[in-house]
């Protein structure tokens, strides 16, 4: 997740618009849909196969990646799965962020072979003192884990030195490729070729999260941070999609006795269309698998999409 301004400033279909323009075009076009609800989904049936990636060391554990086929080979889950002392002994102090004064904390986890999803590698993120809005994200312990489409190399090049950073870090995907309600966000005054976070790109995110609405002028609708999804552009396409999640949050998967409470999948909007066919989520999953003794954070529901 980027670093933002307490005061946002939202884009339209790369247009910029005021908090009270962006609650209008909500309204206008998209005004009978509900917002996003978590919902049960069983776990995988016995016939699907799971396979891991390499280990990363994390905190007093380990952290690596996974997915799931189905008995046809078709991925249906990809995600991190990492053991309960892994959420322990994790840096107290420091940044998520590259770019920040503190040091950064960031794992690369490789997916298993024969990944059949367009998604490449996973950059999982530490976030000790969480990041902006004050209010929102500020002082709240979490993780990011963005699932990215691109190579790490040319992830890596998303920096201030490469003389195209501000043109193809302001390049907007074209409208229909835009999931509803996801607008990126800013400081006031600043275009999005400014807001671009190095080695990530810039970050979108759905109007209606309820950890949004104070600063959207809707308090009734608030809740305080404890999931919530976003998505990454670069040079005018998506690259990553990234469930942000509390440490807190993931660690009451594990007592939770409701089985929906325990394997939390939450839907996410999907474009109308996708800018390069393949396995695309949608849904996002904060789970403990007690069989496998692991929590999951995952991009579910997995479908051919075009």
């Amino acid at each position: 997740m980027s670093r933002i301004h307490p005061v946002l400033l939202l884009t339209v279909a790369g247009v910029i618009a005021t908090p009270t323009e962006i609650l209008q075009a909500q309204k206008a076009r998209l005004a009978d849909a509900a917002a996003a609800t978590p919902r049960y989904m069983a776990p995988p049936p016995p016939s699907t196969a799971v396979r891991y990636g390499s280990a990363v060391k994390l905190g007093n554990g380990h952290a690596r990646t996974y997915v799931i086929a189905d008995k046809s080979g078709a991925p249906r889950e990809i995600g991190v799965a990492f053991d309960s002392a892994a959420l322990d002994g994790l840096p107290a102090a420091g940044s998520g962020h590259h770019g920040d004064a503190a040091m950064t904390h960031e794992y690369i986890l490789s997916l298993p072979g024969g990944n059949k999803t367009p998604f490449t590698f996973v950059e999982m993120n530490w976030n000790p003192m969480g990041h902006e809005p004050e209010g929102v994200y500020q002082d709240v312990p979490h993780f990011d884990f963005h699932f990215y489409t691109i190579s790490k190399a040319a992830r890596d090049s998303i920096v201030p030195t490469n003389p195209e950073f501000e043109k193809k870090g302001g390049s907007l995907p074209p409208s229909e490729f835009v999931p509803p309600f996801n607008v990126a966000l800013g400081p006031p005054g600043v275009e999005p070729a400014k807001l671009v976070v190095p080695m990530m790109g810039l970050h979108w995110v759905d109007v209606r999260s309820a950890e949004l609405q104070k600063l959207l002028g809707k308090p009734d609708g608030y809740k305080p941070f404890t999931a919530t999804f976003i998505y990454g552009s670069w040079n005018g396409r998506f690259h990553f999609w990234e469930p942000m999640i509390t440490r807190a949050h993931i660690l009451s998967k594990k007592e939770a006795t409701d089985p929906a409470v325990r394997d939390q999948v939450i839907p996410i909007s999907t474009p109308a269309k996708y800018q390069t066919p393949g396995y695309y989520p949608a849904a996002y999953r904060v789970a403990w698998d007690p069989t496998a003794r692991e929590y999951r954070i995952a991009l579910t529901e997995l479908a051919l999409r075009k």
